[in-house]
């Protein structure tokens, strides 16, 4: 099985990460596309709780039948969400399966910053998808939408509701767990 290893912060997922999901499905040869909140954030950024975190990415995977799903393996593993320690893990508990990496071109700057990044790329393809605002000759197809957690994040404390960046699904449960100031 071919499957795409999506992850992130996912704090809260939004609409760009579902477009470049489906943007990956439809344009490459994978059979299953995995968003992978990160456990703890490598780089220290403050999160909602994993649990959140991880309910909100299944619910936005809820509608696409099957072919996006949320995994959990960054809380099983504990530790600082260290892309290769995650991948070298699930090599080996689905050795059958064959896994390419999806990064945003927004985060090409950071790789050099990553633990043992050439690792990464023996064990997996990497696939480089074109963050708007964010070019670079190595990614893949047109600019994805215009979004960030961040830009929700601080819309939302501005008393803002960003409703056309979030699926709905994803805002109504962070309005009835009161998340990101809602």
């Amino acid at each position: 099985m071919e499957v795409a290893l999506f992850g992130g912060s996912f704090n809260p997922p939004h609409i760009g990460h579902l477009l470049a999901a489906d943007f990956v499905k439809a344009t490459e040869p994978v059979d299953e596309i995995w968003l992978i909140p990160s456990f703890r954030h490598p780089f220290g950024k403050e999160l909602v709780s994993f649990e959140h975190r991880l309910r909100m990415c299944e619910l936005m995977s809820a509608d696409t039948s099957g072919w996006l799903r949320a995994c959990g393996v960054e809380q099983r593993l504990g530790g600082d969400g260290r892309t290769v320690d995650t991948i070298a893990h699930l090599k080996t508990e689905f050795p059958e399966h064959r896994f390419t990496l999806v990064l945003g071109s927004d985060i090409l700057e950071d790789l050099p910053h990553w633990k043992d990044f050439a690792k990464i790329e023996q064990m997996a393809r990497i696939l480089i998808v074109h963050r708007a605002g964010h070019p670079s000759p190595r990614a893949a197809g047109p600019a994805l939408a215009e979004v960030s957690s961040t830009d929700i994040r601080d819309r939302l404390q501005r008393g803002e509701l960003p409703a056309h960046w979030i699926p709905r699904q994803v805002l109504e449960y962070a309005r009835a767990h009161r998340l990101y100031g809602l």
